[in-house]
């Protein structure tokens, strides 16, 4: 961190001169009166500038402009986020260089996804397609007494569009390369005391990865469909009920784990070539399902209510139900042979209930209240392998990858060319965790331009974590196939814990002019301990606490808007005790540890510029300057940059929407995303990273018809940028490290109609 302070006084100068994104801090959103966008980041309707933390938020319409349709492709126009996709069953959500996608039930997330108010974080069910939302909030920074304890270095809030009075309906459809087809809309209907409205969204296309095997699809195939049904109830001004159903399935094809040591066709090494994924010839019987892919469902109810009982005071309370359920079979080891054939059954549900008072004066502001969380979840992972295939590839992977693989690359002759010899296997950890807070904050108005506010939320929790095998003997070597395994028998270990815990934080809000405000923010995150549970022996548990992560933030900056300008800048500073990371083990499964200290400073800038009314500019830029402290006491995780992380993000473009008739506009999006190296694991290697990565995104098209008709196309990674998605992986723990490519360049028309 020696030269941390120059290289963040370059950044800094570099990020005011950034054009800056779609972010809402920056008021992409203006209603007639001028007033920038409204957010509800601290639980209340406020403009973005008048918020003091550091918020991105990005309207529905504004995604629609720039051609976003995932949460991942949002991550690129928001400083200080990224969202790595491997599988809808897999995101990892990065927040400031910290992620947070730990499938194992007995860990806690570090960043919070709200869908409508209620904790979604659950790594296995947190997965859901954007559509017809109101808005995406990304806050930044610890936000315990906002949203939670998961928030550990922020949060993300998707708000989905709520029933209007009147009759209203849109209709999409869309058609591109690799079969894209695209069909969206909503429908929405009601009175100012009663309304409904249903929304969905359906996707498919063939997979980019082209796999050989005659038997499987091609990978990276995606086949999804969410619907959304919302009931608005408002017997009068002081009263409204929303009750929201949403469904979200997913049927993709598998995803292309890629072994360039052990080639498909011929050893080009290539990891953006053809493949050959052939699984594991008793795939249905011990995995659950015949070909490599993704089976996902899920649940969710939400019902909130708010009543303004007395002047100056509300009270809101936000209940939520989720349940998943998620079946993924993948070939680990990224070749034809029959060696490392893994499954993941998740399943799970979750249950929240949020009660809130508030209280609101000119001079005063305050809310107080409670939340109760409750899930259990459940990862089983079954194996399927052929034991001499597995012995062979295992000896041969530091010296002759190709050992295990017949001289035509088919797979050798199992036990002399006699007989193959099936060997499955399986474990299972689950996570059955409660946690009761109270919560409370007030803001003080001194005078109109000062505002302080000062929040706490207390903490108890109770985690509770089993884990269970079954391993049985090799017919070859006596012992479990994969020797780190231990074999319960089926039988399960038990371990439970309770913990505590004081998150505070401290805003400041200084007012230059109405629209150009300071603001400064003192906020502790954490990390909920793991009740870690495996085994030590058949009839042993190993059981090991991992201490709490914690950190603190420091933050200031300036926000707001002159002129034809607005934006923001904002400088952090982060302090981590006991982080934690997530280390593969030689059987493949993953372990949280201690890496000790960590620090991260760094620097987000936005800035939009309205030069006409029908032309604007846009950009952003995010500098961090973090990972494990370099101290001999952190091990070997000392110095290392954190996982995921890039040191510089950008993003910029324009947006021309101008009349060329009555009634028609054409418009037009282009946009340029940057990202820098990043690490897939920690600790850090050069061969488990990718290089700096920057594309070009383009949507646009004409409307007619007073807007009520829309012709657009659209072009993702433009210029067809090979790049990698992710690295490492299951395979990395048996010698074979495996390489995932990201999207090639996809590109489409859509045709839309609103009635």
């Amino acid at each position: 961190m020696h030269s941390a302070a120059a290289k963040l006084a370059v950044g800094t100068c570099l990020a005011t001169f950034s054009a800056s994104a779609f972010a809402a801090t920056a008021a992409e959103t203006e209603a007639d009166n001028g007033e920038l966008i409204v957010v509800t980041a601290q639980k209340i309707e406020q403009r973005a500038i008048d918020v003091p933390i550091t918020i991105s938020a990005i309207s529905d319409e504004r995604m629609r402009k720039i051609g976003v349709s995932d949460l991942d492709e949002l991550s690129n126009y928001v400083p200080g986020l990224n969202i790595q996709e491997q599988s809808a069953n897999n995101p990892g959500i990065v927040i400031r260089g910290i992620t947070s996608d730990s499938g194992s039930s007995q860990q806690a997330a570090r960043v919070t996804l709200y869908y409508n108010g209620v904790d979604i974080s659950r790594s296995r069910g947190v997965y859901q397609g954007i559509y017809d939302l109101e808005r995406v909030e990304v806050v930044k920074g610890p936000q315990a007494t906002l949203f939670g304890t998961a928030s550990t270095i922020g949060a993300i809030s998707m708000i989905s569009a709520k029933p209007k009075p009147g009759f209203s309906a849109e209709l999409m459809g869309g058609y591109g390369n690799f079969n894209q087809i695209q069909l969206g809309g909503f429908l929405n209907a009601g009175s100012e005391k009663l309304a409904g409205r249903i929304a969905f969204l359906f996707k498919k296309r063939d997979g980019y990865s082209h796999n050989l095997d005659p038997v499987q699809d091609d990978l990276y195939a995606q086949d999804q469909l969410g619907v959304r049904g919302s009931l608005r109830f408002k017997p009068s001004d002081d009263f409204t009920a929303d009750l929201v159903l949403t469904y979200d399935r997913q049927r993709n094809s598998g995803t292309p784990f890629i072994n360039p040591k052990v080639p498909p066709v011929y050893p080009s090494g290539s990891v953006y070539g053809d493949v050959w994924l052939g699984g594991s010839p008793l795939s249905e019987q011990v995995l659950g399902a015949a070909k490599l892919g993704l089976h996902r469902d899920v649940y969710d109810v939400n019902l909130t209510t708010s009543w303004n009982f007395a002047d100056d005071w509300s009270f809101t309370t936000v209940n939520g139900y989720r349940k998943f359920d998620s079946l993924e079979i993948f070939d680990a080891d990224g070749s034809r042979a029959w060696f490392l054939e893994f499954a993941e059954n998740a399943q799970g549900w979750q249950a929240s209930h949020e009660g809130r008072f508030a209280y609101r004066t000119d001079k005063v502001r305050a809310s107080f209240g409670w939340n109760y969380f409750i899930e259990n979840n459940n990862q089983y992972v079954p194996f399927s392998g052929e034991e001499n295939t597995f012995i062979k590839c295992t000896a041969a992977a530091a010296t002759n990858p190709l050992g295990c693989i017949g001289p035509d690359l088919s797979v050798v002759p199992l036990n002399g060319g006699v007989t193959p010899i099936p060997y499955s296997s399986w474990y299972n950890n689950r996570g059955k965790n409660q946690s009761w807070s109270l919560f409370g904050e007030t803001t003080w108005v001194p005078a109109p331009t000062l505002e302080l506010t000062a929040g706490v939320r207390l903490l108890i929790e109770k985690r509770r974590s089993g884990f269970g095998a079954y391993a049985p003997n090799s017919k070859l070597t006596g012992r479990p196939l994969i020797a780190s395994q231990i074999n319960t028998n089926g039988v399960y270990f038990w371990s439970e814990d309770s913990f505590q815990a004081v998150l505070p934080r401290f805003n400041v809000l200084y007012r230059l002019n109405r629209n150009l405000n300071l603001y400064g923010t003192i906020s502790k995150g954490r990390r909920s301990p793991t009740v870690s549970v495996a085994a030590r022996n058949a009839t042993q548990a190993n059981i090991t606490l991992i201490p709490e992560e914690n950190v603190w933030n420091y933050e200031g900056g300036i926000k707001g808007k002159a002129g034809i300008f607005s934006g923001s800048l904002g400088v952090y500073y982060q302090k981590y005790d006991s982080f934690q990371v997530s280390v593969r083990r030689d059987d493949g499964t993953t372990v949280t540890q201690s890496a000790g200290s960590a620090s991260n400073l760094g620097v987000e800038a936005e800035l939009q510029a309205a030069v006409t009314d029908w032309f604007e500019l846009f950009g952003n830029v995010g500098y961090i300057d973090g990972g494990i402290d370099n101290k001999p006491e952190n091990g070997r995780f000392a110095g290392n940059q954190f996982r995921l992380q890039p040191k510089w993000q950008w993003a910029a473009g324009f947006t021309v929407d101008a009349p060329v008739a009555e009634g028609t506009r054409v418009f037009l999006t282009p946009s340029v995303t940057h990202r820098s190296k990043i690490y897939f694991e920690t600790p850090n290697t050069e061969a488990i990273s990718q290089d700096a990565v920057t594309l070009v995104n383009v949507r646009g098209g004409v409307s007619f018809g007073e807007g009520r008709y829309e012709v657009a196309a659209y072009a993702r990674n433009l210029l067809n940028e090979k790049y990698l998605l992710d690295a490492g992986n299951t395979g990395g723990s048996f010698g074979y490290p495996t390489f995932i490519p990201a999207e090639p360049r996809l590109y489409g028309v859509q045709l839309t109609a609103k009635f």
